[in-house]
């Protein structure tokens, strides 16, 4: 549909039924959740293993075609780990895999299809051998990924850093640089010296900015009703 028919009433109760879902049946599965966190589909939200941690604000949008999967799976008896960072926004299809170590700085921003490991998950010669090679993996503060590219085991990358859509990321990033490629290359600096507005802003107000959100929703819905609504799903016209 072109525009949301859903009269004010019912779509607040669908968001309620929403985060009471978050709440009761996905937050419980991560080891620790910072304070508001928006969860778009939480049924499409899988996480696997232990010490799986998200900071304050996380926002997660997945759908049942493309799910987050979170997995931390130790190798050789130890634990594994992944920290995410206050400010976070984890977009469809990502995946973070741990057999060792992931950590994402605050705002961060991973881009549909973005996929994160530390491991290789099996050795060259030896293919039925897990976890030959593994290596911790960081991301700094306000980095951006792009579409479908991928961070590779050991990589570090630098605060304000963003690595383009389709990218490969084999090797250290530095700080406030862009890269591209397979594997990914620095193709533009950033300029440390420009004021850099990071997610945190969005959130350095949250009530008033919930109080916005839930004007600008009556106003854009005024004037819709349950019958229009029905209407448009049961039976759509040219504009619905």
């Amino acid at each position: 549909m072109r525009k949301d028919h859903r009269p004010y009433w019912l779509k607040s109760l669908q968001l309620r039924w929403r985060r009471w879902r978050t709440e009761r049946y996905l937050l419980p599965q991560f080891d620790a959740v910072g304070v508001e966190p928006e969860v778009m589909d939480p049924a499409s939200v899988h996480v696997f293993g232990a010490n799986i941690r998200l900071g304050n604000y996380p926002h997660l949008i997945s759908n049942t075609e493309k799910c987050i999967r979170f997995t931390t799976f130790g190798h050789k008896g130890g634990e594994a780990f992944i920290t995410i960072g206050h400010y976070v926004l984890i977009s469809p299809g990502v995946r973070i895999s741990a057999a060792h170590s992931i950590e994402i700085g605050d705002a961060c921003m991973l881009a549909a299809n973005v996929y994160i490991t530390d491991s290789d998950w099996h050795g060259v010669y030896n293919r039925t051998r897990p976890f030959r090679c593994t290596a911790p993996v960081r991301l700094g503060n306000n980095v951006w990924i792009g579409d479908s590219a991928t961070i590779c085991k050991g990589v570090s990358i630098g605060d304000h850093s963003v690595v383009g859509a389709g990218s490969i990321v084999t090797r250290d990033v530095p700080a406030n640089v862009v890269v591209a490629g397979n594997p990914a290359k620095p193709v533009k600096t950033i300029d440390p010296k420009r004021r850099m507005i990071t997610r945190e802003a969005l959130f350095t107000d949250a009530y008033r900015q919930t109080h916005n959100l839930k004007e600008l929703d009556k106003m854009l819905l005024q004037g819709n009703s349950l019958r229009g609504w029905l209407r448009a799903l049961l039976f759509p016209r040219r504009g619905d």
